[in-house]
């Protein structure tokens, strides 16, 4: 009996944390389709404050056929950019994962050492350099200048080094015996070995790119290459704050996201379930 009660409150306790953890998005979501003059008109704990008296697909309508703030050109942008840097994290940063996990080379524990050090300095401080660098290489106001320096990631690096290290080196030993280079045994051993790592390095990969907000506003001038977050930042202004539009538009920002983790949810909790039992 005192099972069964301990079973109940441990899933009411589940239950109460999933449904405060997703009532921002559905309040999100339901906001998005109100008329301006009610979204702010229920404040008290009642019905109306999270469902509409009034439905109405007007911000959506108004956010899409804005022509000054084309939203499906900029998120034509940001899916662009991400994908690219997604795609070239995986490459890059699992091959470096890949040699420091694996190769043994003079050196490796000091460099991979400085190389970490890395994780202790705040973005900020690194983000004038890089504009320096960027500009010199003249790739302000391109997608060069926001794909490469966001191609390599420290923390992705160390992630990876991890379950690169759970692969046995004799498996890895077994086929270099057989002929493989280092390239074939990371290609065709190492990779398929690590896929839920993989798939969950991109997730984040992909999720930092898609919210990314100070770096395209410092380095974008040109509108028409500008990033999603940045323009739904300017629905905000110093003469009214467009709510209904900023709404609607975090609304669509937020489905790409949203479908990625449902396809990859398995291999996403596979590869933090697996972390968590190393050792």
């Amino acid at each position: 009996m005192l099972l069964r009660v301990g079973s109940t409150l441990k899933w009411l306790l589940m239950i109460a944390l999933a449904l405060t953890s997703l009532l921002p998005i559905l309040w999100m979501i339901l906001g998005s389709l109100r008329p301006r003059q009610e979204l702010f008109q229920y404040v008290s704990l009642e019905w109306h404050m999270l469902f509409p008296v009034k439905w109405t697909f007007d911000n959506y309508l108004a956010v899409f056929s804005d022509d000054s703030k084309p939203l499906g050109l900029y998120i034509k942008n940001t899916l662009l950019v991400a994908l690219i840097v997604t795609v070239l994290a995986l490459w890059l940063n699992s091959m470096a994962a890949f040699a420091f996990s694996k190769l043994r080379f003079r050196g490796r524990n000091i460099v991979f050492a400085i190389f970490l050090s890395a994780l202790v300095i705040p973005g900020e401080v690194t983000m004038v350099p890089t504009y320096m660098l960027v500009n010199a290489f003249h790739w302000t106001d391109s997608y060069q200048g926001l794909i490469i320096p966001a191609a390599i990631s420290v923390f992705s690096i160390f992630m990876l080094v991890q379950f690169f290290a759970e692969v046995p080196r004799e498996l890895l030993e077994a086929a270099r015996i057989d002929g493989a280079s280092w390239f074939g045994v990371y290609a065709r051993i190492v990779v398929p070995a690590t896929v839920p790592a993989l798939i969950t390095m991109g997730l984040i990969t992909f999720l930092g790119q898609w919210d990314s907000y100070l770096w395209p506003l410092i380095i974008i001038n040109d509108d028409t290459k500008q990033m999603l977050q940045v323009a739904i930042a300017t629905f905000t202004n110093l003469q009214a704050t467009e709510w209904g539009k900023i709404l609607a538009a975090d609304t669509v920002a937020s489905v790409p996201i949203l479908v990625m983790f449902l396809f990859l949810q398995k291999h996403y909790v596979q590869s933090i379930v697996n972390s968590g039992l190393k050792g």
